[in-house]
């Protein structure tokens, strides 16, 4: 399984919602737009929950930032401070990765339906396609092989690999959008076609930058680009697709600037940011503070009291902690049961003490 068919997999969910929007409304540019908005209405709770935590990152980031300027030539330092971060401040860095991630899912699912229409619309096998394809002469691994087909059957060429019922249906496949045919692909020239790549690139720009300001994020360094190289890519994009993926896509970026400002209007980042932020301080000034315990002296015994702080607090409480696990565990048993048992030394055999030799004299009688 290639790595695309594991991103484009939530298309074998997706599919079966676009072929029955499909059939409600017979029009291919109708049913992208239904079908886009209907996931957009679906995966806005996930919008909101990803807006909340973006907020939250950023209230963290300073402190982030500042341990890594601090330790940046001592890089376990500065892991254990990030680490501290965490355990003390509920720092937690991959917080914004899994709604990022299913929104990733989602789009190659939907991506995944757009490119191959007849197989996720139509319901044709996958293996009759290809063979179409074979028979047109193209590649059935290419986005473009089946509108390929799509043009060919409503052309009137003879098909291979297809029923005549699969070929019925592909020549009424409705791909008509306001005198545009969905199939063609979109070049440089002054013709309809033209009209929905540029839209797509110009509202994907205008929805960065609006959902940048109304999230609260601030891009630094190279990153400030990012939006506009991701437009230009995806420009080139759109004119080797076609139009049917610059019309979803237009859809997409036009909901998707709507769902950001209707989630600036329930929860605004800002006023999480701050309300965050207070509670940050809190909790680090509650961290300061210092707490008298009573402990025993290893030196001498006795108990005595003292002051420590919240680390150190932390730290008597483990070593508190292992002193009872060790008092309770005493008597089980510390070795494997499969362990060879370790053979007792034998006491050296002592030498029988030696008898003094016999004198040489004969006893006089």
């Amino acid at each position: 399984m290639s790595f695309y068919s594991i991103l484009g997999g939530l298309s074998v969910i997706l599919g079966p919602i676009m072929r029955m929007i499909y059939g409600l409304v017979s029009n291919y540019g109708i049913a992208i737009i239904l079908f886009t908005l209907l996931i957009r209405v679906v995966s806005f709770p996930l919008a909101l929950h990803s807006q909340k935590t973006m907020a939250k990152q950023s209230v963290f980031m300073p402190m982030v930032q500042e341990i890594q300027k601090k330790y940046r030539n001592d890089p376990q330092r500065q892991n254990e401070e990030l680490a501290r971060l965490q355990q003390d401040y509920g720092y937690n860095p991959t917080g914004g990765c899994l709604p990022q991630l299913l929104n990733m899912l989602i789009l190659f699912g939907v991506i995944e339906v757009i490119y191959y229409p007849l197989q996720y619309i139509l319901g044709i096998a996958k293996e009759s396609l290809k063979v179409a394809a074979a028979g047109l002469g193209i590649s059935n691994y290419i986005y473009t092989s089946e509108t390929a087909i799509v043009k060919a059957v409503q052309a009137g060429t003879a098909m291979t690999g297809l029923t005549d019922a699969e070929v019925q249906s592909i020549a009424n496949f409705n791909m008509d959008f306001f005198g545009v045919n969905l199939c063609e692909q979109p070049f440089f020239g002054l013709t309809p076609l033209l009209i929905f790549p540029v839209l797509a690139c110009v509202s994907m720009i205008f929805t960065n930058v609006i959902t940048m300001k109304a999230s609260g994020q601030q891009l630094e360094g190279s990153m400030k680009y990012m939006p506009w190289m991701m437009s230009i890519f995806f420009a080139f994009i759109c004119f080797q697709l076609p139009v049917a993926f610059s019309l979803y896509y237009t859809v997409s970026n036009l909901l998707m600037l709507g769902q950001t400002l209707i989630c600036k209007k329930i929860y605004d980042p800002e006023e999480f940011k701050k309300q965050y932020a207070e509670e940050l301080a809190a909790k680090k000034k509650e961290m300061k503070k210092r707490k008298t315990v009573t402990i025993t002296d290893q030196k001498t015994g006795e108990q005595v009291t003292k002051e420590v702080g919240a680390n150190e607090l932390a730290k008597l409480r483990l070593e508190k902690a292992r002193e009872l696990d060790k008092a309770k565990y005493a008597d089980e048993r510390t070795t494997r049961l499969d362990a060879k048992p370790v053979e007792p030394e034998q006491p050296a055999e002592e030498k029988p003490a030696e008898q003094p030799e016999a004198s040489q004299d004969k006893p006089q009688k």
